[in-house]
């Protein structure tokens, strides 16, 4: 990056920090304990030096609370790197000021990467210069060489940079992690500082508090996993709810693999670094998608160009990912498992491999196929378990399949009569007389995927700062900021020209669950979407034919919203809490 635009890159950060506190909430972050933090692994052990040379080891600093554990140096300018894991830490320490029960039970430690010249007193000095309040600790270490293990067990990827004579500059090359520690020593979280949030890391405290005090600390993935039995999932799949039809599935599945495949599913060891697993995209409180990112993050914070796409009634889906590349669950999941931003696993061998060292996986693949793991059988597991992921029998299937005249409002029924009428939204989202799956399981262009892939920048653009937002003139986002990730939708697949930027159309189901909206997730909420499509999508040569202006008026807006909102299953209670997992 050119140095005048990390200059702007800094400007605008800190700008846009000091309108933080006065701007609405953008989308809105899971409650605090309305969903769990499963056990990733132990914390490492290791000696350390406090500000006041006092010896001590790392366990010893976390015996008595919750701990969040960053790792700097003192003299970085990387501005994603060690200051903005500081500046977090900052925004976390101002907030908790305000919650002194919950900062009671919490401690900062931060730790120099550079002992040499990050001593004890040049901690503390670099320590004094923040906020007080909270419980911060300054550590160092004695020497490069007890600072060693403590790196290479917490996984910090850090390179001293050397000049071309072969001097250390004194800088680092560095990924960082900020790591979330229980007080019996396990890592329940890891954050990427380039996507550090710290509305998420204090509600992630807060839900660990909330164990504490209901004495139910989690120790293992299975704890934080289902609320429905494996059989009665299976009955899902025999007798789907009303307003769905029966699923067709190309293996034999029983409850065993169901099993199996929800274990495989909520386990991060199943990424290269085992930090991250599927239910990290596709969070069962969240719709199965996740409603605080527009594109997904794969492991080490690394980008990926489109949104987290519900898994809510994906058996009945014969095009999968957004540009529909796969037509099988079970060969779809190695997409995500090999993607070098995804789970970042280098091949089909490294993954089968790992799985058969895992002792808690040792004779499950044989009760359930009979045979050790394979490509094939650890597809057929995870696929097994997301096909029992079905939800209706809502309040409009109650009403529209289910004869009961009060299921919906009034405002819902006119909503339903525009959908299947004058707003023409049921010739991509379908709904048959005896069921609806609300999509054709076809590919359309609606402008979207031309808007960005042009660059086409609104006056002004909303700016996420950790679950708020701001406006910001679009010119001035686009002068600092990196061209948009190129995106061609289903064109990348055929490489033919009428292919271009067209997705996968979604079901409907769950839609109140699912934001944010479209395949890159540019759209916040309902009525964004609704206001999209009243406005005919974004024209351009391969639009839609389907895709025309609507001329809804306020009140038909509020009806659609209406029906759009009465989809929600009755197997889920409500957003962030779901009993189908």
């Amino acid at each position: 990056m050119k140095k005048h635009s990390l200059f702007c890159v800094v400007v605008l950060f800190f700008k846009l920090s000091q309108a933080w506190a006065e701007q609405p909430v953008y989308l809105k972050l899971p409650e605090a304990a309305s969903y769990q933090l499963p056990v990733i692994s132990a914390a490492a052990n290791g000696d350390v030096l406090t500000t006041e040379h006092q010896k001590l080891t790392l366990h010893e600093l976390m015996a008595d609370k919750i701990v969040l554990l960053s790792f700097i140096y003192s003299t970085c300018s990387d501005v994603m790197g060690c200051p903005l894991a500081t500046a977090v830490f900052q925004q976390i320490n101002r907030q908790l000021l305000q919650e002194p029960v919950v900062a009671d039970h919490l401690r900062l430690l931060t730790l120099s990467f550079n002992p040499k010249h990050d001593t004890p007193e040049l901690m503390k000095k670099y320590g004094g210069s923040f906020m007080g309040g909270l419980d911060w600790r300054f550590l160092t270490t004695a020497s490069e060489h007890q600072l060693a293990p403590i790196m290479r067990h917490y996984q910090q990827n850090v390179q001293k940079v050397y000049d071309q004579e072969g001097r250390f500059t004194g800088t680092f090359s560095h990924l960082l992690r900020v790591y979330l520690i229980d007080k019996q020593k396990n890592i329940r979280n890891i954050y990427s500082v380039s996507f550090i949030n710290p509305n998420t890391l204090i509600s992630d405290v807060k839900t660990l508090i909330q164990e504490i005090s209901s004495d139910s600390v989690q120790t293992s993935v299975e704890q934080s996993a289902p609320q429905m039995s494996a059989a009665q999932l299976l009955k899902n799949i025999k007798q789907p709810p009303l307003g769905l039809p029966i699923v067709e599935i190309g293996f034999p599945i029983n409850a065993a693999k169901i099993e199996l495949g929800r274990k495989l599913f909520f386990d991060r060891r199943l990424s290269f670094n085992n930090t991250f697993s599927c239910a990290t995209c596709h969070i069962p409180e969240q719709g199965f998608t996740n409603n605080e990112m527009r594109a997904a993050v794969g492991i080490e914070g690394l980008s990926i160009r489109r949104n987290s796409p519900t898994l809510y009634n994906v058996a009945y889906a014969k095009l999968l990912f957004h540009d529909g590349r796969e037509n099988s669950l079970a060969q779809q999941t190695w997409g995500p498992l090999l993607a070098q931003n995804e789970m970042g696993n280098p091949s089909i061998g490294h993954v089968l491999d790992k799985v058969t060292r895992i002792v808690d996986y040792q004779g499950l693949f044989e009760k359930s196929f009979g045979e050790p793991v394979n490509m094939i059988n650890l597809g057929e597991a995870l696929s097994a378990y997301q096909q029992a992921l079905l939800s209706a029998d809502s309040d409009f299937d109650r009403w529209y399949y289910g004869g009961e005249k009060d299921a919906i409002s009034e405002s819902a029924k006119r909503g339903f009569e525009l959908f299947r009428g004058r707003a023409g939204c049921v010739a991509c989202h379908h709904a048959e007389k005896e069921y609806a799956l609300f999509m054709d399981n076809q590919l359309h262009n609606t402008g979207m995927g031309y808007l960005n892939s042009m660059q086409i920048a609104p006056d002004t653009i909303k700016i996420d700062l950790g679950g708020k937002i701001v406006e910001v003139a679009g010119e001035i986002v686009q002068s600092v900021a990196e061209p948009p990730l190129n995106d061609l939708g289903r064109y990348e697949i055929t490489q033919q020209p009428r292919d271009r930027w067209k997705y996968k159309t979604p079901t409907l189901r769950n839609i109140s669950l699912t934001a944010p909206y479209m395949h890159d997730g540019s759209l916040s909420s309902l009525e964004e979407v609704i206001d999209f499509y009243n406005q005919g999508g974004v024209g351009n040569e391969n639009l839609d034919s389907l895709i025309q202006p609507l001329g809804l008026s306020k009140d038909d807006k509020l009806d659609l919203l209406d029906f759009l909102q009465s989809l929600t299953g009755s197997n889920v209670k409500g957003k962030n809490q779901t009993m189908l997992r």
